[in-house]
């Protein structure tokens, strides 16, 4: 059983402490937060100990593993910091806010031998589980072009001053906190990025990173993709690939922390469409118990290094796409 602590008492990193509060492969047991009055009766219900000191979690030789559920600048050193204090790493996305950084990480984690889990639980939805064996196995045929929309309005009250309206913290509007789940995918399913075209909008939040995020991608096999991600609609959620033999589409009633089936659509090209619905799965708890299984050894943990790194170069250029109006070729080296 890993013992860990969580770093960040918000929205996701409570969703985190309730969905892992009955795994017998990692156990939540301390909890820091720099306000932590309103979370005090929140902990107790779960037994966890709750303090304000990241140094006291680092330094307790009783905690295995950090789980990181803070502001996006504050990742790099946060992981560092605990690789350097031979503590395995969970961080939620994104690990960076640059490649550079994004290699720091990982380098100090390969140095310290720990382990660097990634929040990108859609990996793990069971719908989406199904799109990666299809393409794995050629069902589709020769990958043409991709196209996924990450959009809900569960962020529309968060104040003008937190971190999430920053241009700074939270680049290219809805892209640190949904975009960056579909380029993991496309990353995952079709490697490397060449270039990127962005594009944002701020139609009624009108904070300083915008509400709307739409990027067209190149990956190096020549394949296309497209994204958007918009901070102020009803939940929609829908990624497809379109193969030169078949097309698959999945469409997810309900966001990743809330229960709701999936509709997978595989239309080949001669034929009846096949239509399977999957019943939600934790993939939360997925992810943070695979990460759990390979700090033990027993498995390993499917978001490479590479991947990691490679996402947040993607991220860097749409960010800087977003900012110049201009196609931006994604970066290859530190």
């Amino acid at each position: 059983m890993i013992q860990a602590a969580i770093l960040g008492l918000g929205w996701w990193g409570k969703t985190i402490i309730r969905r892992m509060a009955t795994s017998d492969r990692l156990r939540i047991v301390t909890a820091v937060d720099v306000n932590p009055e309103p979370h005090r009766e929140f902990v107790k219900d779960f037994g966890i100990r709750l303090t304000t000191s990241y140094d006291e979690v680092l330094d307790d030789p009783g905690i295995d593993a950090v789980i990181l559920a803070t502001p996006n600048s504050l990742h790099v050193r946060q992981v560092v910091a605990a690789a350097g204090k031979g503590k395995h790493v969970f961080c939620e996305k994104p690990l960076a806010l640059s490649r550079a950084d994004a290699v720091r990480c990982v380098e100090a984690c390969r140095a310290a031998g720990v382990m660097l889990g990634i929040g990108h639980e859609r990996r793990y939805e069971p719908a989406m589980m199904e799109v990666e064996r299809l393409v794995r196995d050629g069902a589709l045929g020769t990958i043409m072009h991709a196209e996924a929309n990450f959009s809900h309005d569960k962020l529309v009250d968060v104040p003008q001053t937190d971190w999430r309206r920053s241009a700074k913290e939270s680049p290219a509007a809805g892209m640190t906190a949904m975009g960056i789940h579909l380029t993991d995918a496309f990353i995952n399913l079709f490697g490397n990025v060449e270039s990127v075209f962005a594009s944002t909008a701020n139609r009624v939040l009108k904070s300083e990173n915008g509400d709307v995020v739409s990027v067209l991608l190149k990956f190096a096999s020549g394949a296309t993709a497209y994204l958007n991600a918009t901070l102020v609609t009803p939940i929609y959620l829908r990624f497809t690939v379109f193969g030169s033999d078949a097309w698959v589409e999945v469409r997810n009633e309900t966001h990743p922390d809330t229960v709701g089936s999936a509709t997978l659509t595989l239309q080949p090209a001669k034929g009846e469409p096949q239509v399977r619905v999957y019943d939600w799965a934790d993939s939360v708890r997925a992810n943070l118990e695979t990460f759990a299984e390979a700090v033990h050894g027993r498995a390993p943990y499917p978001i490479t290094d590479e991947q990691k790194i490679e996402n947040i170069a993607v991220l860097e250029a749409v960010s800087r796409s977003a900012e110049t109006g201009n196609a931006v070729a994604v970066e290859r080296s530190a």
